[in-house]
């Protein structure tokens, strides 16, 4: 494992995840808030295939040795995510108003494929359940990632155009809210499964029980206080603000949300990458 595996899963799930979260916006946001949308999804993308390449170099070449996600299935989906939201960008302003959906459709299901993938390709050998796991916490996680940074950026554009009604703004903030609940039912269901299902002399390596307990498991347990804790929270406050119709305070409190999202899902991305279990 290496920090540029960790980057390369995050950078992934973020710029799926703000693809994904597009969908739900309305086009009320107006041409230049997708625009800066579809730019940071592209750069994102791109970003994270620098430290795919980087990640081959370091172990020389797409093994099934301490990078599971370099082998090369789930790249040609991700190559095609990255290509039509670059694609959307371009034509932001031109054709992509009557063509909106469907480009950003086809993006979104490439990214998602993507991240599947990625699931199976890292959890391969693993139990089917496990698998299932893995699958859905990349999903969950690109979910909550995408759309805490899309719900910031839709509350921030209040100011670019203060007369938008402020419905948009509560209902990305819903699907924030649906995402977190979702991640934290996933990554509870991975804790009990990984607990249960260790067999003492047979698995290799303690088991996760002893890791979340031992002084490795600091990652841990600061990943549910920021991952998982603190998003429950600041989502609920986000969303009793957007009732009151409140946009800056909501945005305030999304800015805090957003950071202490991507604390979470970077020290999930090591813990799953160093001990297999999809928290």
């Amino acid at each position: 494992m290496s920090l540029s595996s960790v980057l390369f899963l995050f950078l992934v799930h973020l710029g799926v995840g703000i693809v994904v979260a597009l969908l739900f916006v309305s086009r009320d946001a107006g041409v230049k808030f997708f625009r800066f949308n579809a730019g940071l999804a592209s750069i994102l993308l791109v970003i994270a295939f620098a430290f795919y390449f980087q990640s081959l170099r370091a172990i020389g070449g797409p093994t099934a040795g301490a990078l599971h996600v370099s082998a090369a299935a789930s790249v040609l989906p991700l190559t095609a995510c990255t290509g039509l939201i670059v694609f959307a960008w371009a034509i932001i302003g031109r054709l992509f108003t009557r063509f909106r959906t469907a480009i950003m459709a086809a993006a979104a299901a490439c990214g998602v494929v993507a991240v599947c993938l990625q699931a199976l390709e890292l959890s391969s050998g693993a139990p089917p359940a496990l698998a299932a796991l893995t699958a859905a916490s990349f999903l969950t996680s690109s979910l909550l990632l995408g759309g805490a940074c899309t719900a910031m950026i839709l509350g921030h554009w209040y100011l670019v155009i203060p007369s938008m009604d402020v419905s948009h703004l509560q209902s990305i903030v819903k699907v924030h809210i649906a995402s977190t609940i979702a991640r934290i039912l996933v990554v509870g269901l991975a804790i009990a499964f990984a607990v249960a299902a260790f067999r003492p002399g047979v698995d290799a390596g303690p088991s996760f029980r002893r890791y979340i307990l031992s002084i490795d498991g600091i990652f841990f347990w600061q990943r549910v206080l920021f991952g998982l804790f603190g998003p429950a929270v600041l989502s609920y406050l986000t969303w009793q603000t957007a009732k009151i119709r409140s946009t800056q305070s909501a945005t305030g409190i999304l800015y805090v949300d957003f950071f202490t999202v991507v604390v979470g899902e970077v020290l999930a991305k090591y813990i799953v990458l160093a001990t297999r279990v999809p928290v």
